[in-house]
């Protein structure tokens, strides 16, 4: 059984850009290997071994998301709102402190960008919560109390 990579939309449409972006950079990576050959000798020269170290990485991630895109599963966010999901924004109080996470898969998770796995620690004191409800969020940081204010 093969693994599916839970993603949202916005998810798939960044790897597919950044998977272009990589694609129209072989030329370049290519050109400057190409260069760095005519220096000469190549066990010396460093100029070469970083550009095919550099081919090397851009190959590698191009393989990744094309292993990623392959066996997708979308996520799409629950329509009825009432309880946190896979694709569930969350807004929660506590205190003086208010916070919104969206609620993704691991490949997706940004947790700077307010996008936390369904696998993390606050991920998973949140799924299967309703608005209202109270929650206590341990990360290895701190344990903190919240309340659900919305769910979208």
């Amino acid at each position: 059984m093969k693994k599916l990579f839970k993603l949202t939309q916005d998810g798939i449409d960044e790897l597919r850009l950044e998977m272009e972006k990589l694609i129209s950079e072989r030329g370049a990576i290519t050109e400057r290997i190409r260069s760095a050959r005519e220096l000469g000798d190549l066990s010396e020269n460093a100029e070469y071994a970083s550009a095919r170290s550099e081919q090397e990485r851009n190959e590698n991630r191009i393989t990744d998301i094309d292993h990623i895109l392959l066996n997708v599963e979308l996520i799409k966010a629950p329509k009825n709102g009432k309880l946190v999901g896979l694709g569930s924004t969350v807004s929660l109080s506590g205190g003086s402190k208010t916070k919104k996470f969206q609620i993704v898969g691991t490949v997706e998770a940004d947790p700077m960008n307010g996008k936390i796995s369904d696998e993390s620690p606050i991920g998973k004191a949140l799924i299967g919560k309703k608005v209202g409800e109270k929650v206590e969020i341990v990360t290895p940081a701190e344990t903190s109390f919240y309340t659900i204010d919305s769910i979208s």
